[in-house]
């Protein structure tokens, strides 16, 4: 079976800055991509930022010049920097990642969440 473990998030004044890190553990043959989504409150998941194995970068609008994706392939884990936060940015944060098991089977698989509170 595959875990994501997440860690960091907590609570921060605006302005502030927060990282995240997830690591993957399990019989993974190879990872993909990697990514964070968040949930607001009432509000769908929606992503923030996936980095692929090679690291290529995708993020959202909104997060753009503020937050850094980055990889770690040798331990399986991603992080996110996330730097003048702002209090639309609170949610709960969950780790993403699209990997292989089998070969030519990918999958994906969610951390369990991590709430990140900005307080104005």
């Amino acid at each position: 079976q595959v875990q994501l473990v997440e860690s960091g998030g907590g609570l921060v004044q605006a302005g502030g800055s927060l990282g995240l890190s997830c690591t993957a553990s399990g019989r993974i043959l190879s990872i993909n991509a990697m990514g964070w989504y968040r949930q607001a409150p009432g509000k769908q998941r929606e992503l923030v930022a996936s980095i692929s194995s090679g690291g290529g970068t995708n993020y959202a609008d909104s997060v753009k010049g503020r937050f850094t994706i980055s990889i770690d392939n040798a331990k399986n884990t991603v992080y996110l920097q996330m730097n003048s936060l702002k209090p639309e940015d609170t949610a709960v944060y969950y780790c993403h990642a699209n990997l292989n098991l089998v070969w030519y089977r990918p999958d994906n698989y969610w951390g369990q969440g991590t709430q990140v509170t900005v307080s104005s």
